[in-house]
């Protein structure tokens, strides 16, 4: 799973959708500026960071916000069940 944290300091959004093109980034600057300008210390506590990844297996994105200090996941949506179930339910029988 590719995991990006995203801050004030510029960084960039790294896991965007493997389909999306060399465009992606160009066709959704709006969204990227949105992200970017999040607080994650602001909404979430002191010594956090909001971290955005895509799960390989299901292409799904997961949200999480991290201690910065231990790099403990506070919280995660999609939960990590949810992403096991669909992972589970995404193999073929037999």
């Amino acid at each position: 799973m590719d995991v990006a944290p995203v801050g004030n300091s510029g960084q960039a959004l790294l896991a965007t959708p493997a389909a999306a093109g060399a465009n992606w980034p160009a066709a959704n600057r709006e969204l990227i500026r949105s992200v970017m300008g999040i607080d994650a210390s602001e909404l979430f506590g002191a010594g956090t960071e909001l971290a955005f990844a895509l799960d390989r297996d299901t292409k799904r994105l997961v949200v999480r916000v991290l201690n910065q200090h231990t790099g403990e996941v506070l919280w995660q949506a999609p939960p990590e069940y949810i992403l096991q179930l669909a992972r589970t339910l995404g193999q073929p029988v037999g």
